[in-house]
């Protein structure tokens, strides 16, 4: 228990949480002076978390498309087949592995970044890099696992150099995500970076105008904020996205 809680305040220490007090105590009587004292660490992610902030933008889930693709007879094992197994845009033909996203196929909350970078696109699997290490310590920090959660990308394959997808290849790539959320139904989405935002939302604007909303995807509440990529870029960022993960993390809980 206390090795837990160490790990709590290291992580609020790295996400640039508030000041934590801790103590330590012994226990009177019969116990006192045996076994290892207790560390209490306050605040948990609850306290001091900002309140749910008013409604964005409401969009529908596409439906034509899907019949297009021939993805609405897919299960999400299909869908992740059908992304390793075909080429929809010019980065297809580049990549070593597709990475069609991993998971709780039964997610109550989706996370959804731009696209895979070198070490997704070595193992086939998402945010498994340095970004991907400081997004477990970010899940764990609010009471939740990778295994929790399902983890995808707006497009499937690795942009050259990491550059921002094209908008034609986030045309041919987005039908697949619109089919696993359809799939996992979630309760939640996080969206990872203005990307992502833009591309589900429908919508070209910055990230700061996307973030300090609720904005709805069909009845889906989604919650946008900075991509853990650019959090180790700008670490003044990670406060402001400790508040957008423990808003979504509030939603969950409703």
């Amino acid at each position: 228990m206390a090795d837990a809680r160490l790990r709590y305040l290291r992580q609020q220490i790295e996400l640039g949480g508030p000041e934590v007090v801790t103590s330590r105590t012994s226990f009177p009587g019969p116990l006192e002076g045996k076994g290892p004292a207790k560390l209490h660490a306050r605040p948990s992610w609850q306290k001091d978390a900002p309140g749910i902030p008013a409604d964005g933008i409401t969009v529908q889930p596409p439906v034509g498309v899907l019949d297009t693709a021939g993805l609405n007879e897919l299960n999400l094992d299909g869908v992740a087949e059908r992304i390793r197994t075909t080429f929809c845009c010019d980065l297809c033909p580049k990549r070593t592995n597709a990475v069609p996203g991993d998971g709780n196929p039964k997610a109550r909350l989706v996370l959804i970044g731009e696209g895979p970078g070198a070490t997704e696109d070595e193992t086939g699997k998402p945010f498994v890099g340095a970004a991907g290490q400081l997004l477990d310590k970010i899940l764990s920090a609010v009471d939740l696992e990778r295994k929790d959660v399902f983890i995808t990308n707006v497009v499937k394959c690795r942009p050259p150099q990491n550059r921002k997808p094209l908008p034609d290849e986030v045309a041919s790539c987005i039908p697949y995500l619109h089919r696993q959320l359809a799939l996992i139904k979630p309760k939640v989405i996080l969206l990872l970076g203005g990307t992502a935002a833009e591309a589900l939302l429908d919508k070209k604007q910055s990230l700061g105008q996307f973030r300090g909303k609720v904005h709805h995807y069909g009845s889906i509440p989604v919650v946008a904020t900075y991509h853990p990529a650019a959090l180790l870029r700008n670490p003044n960022w990670k406060k402001p996205a400790w508040d957008d993960v423990r808003i979504a993390r509030q939603l969950l809980d409703q």
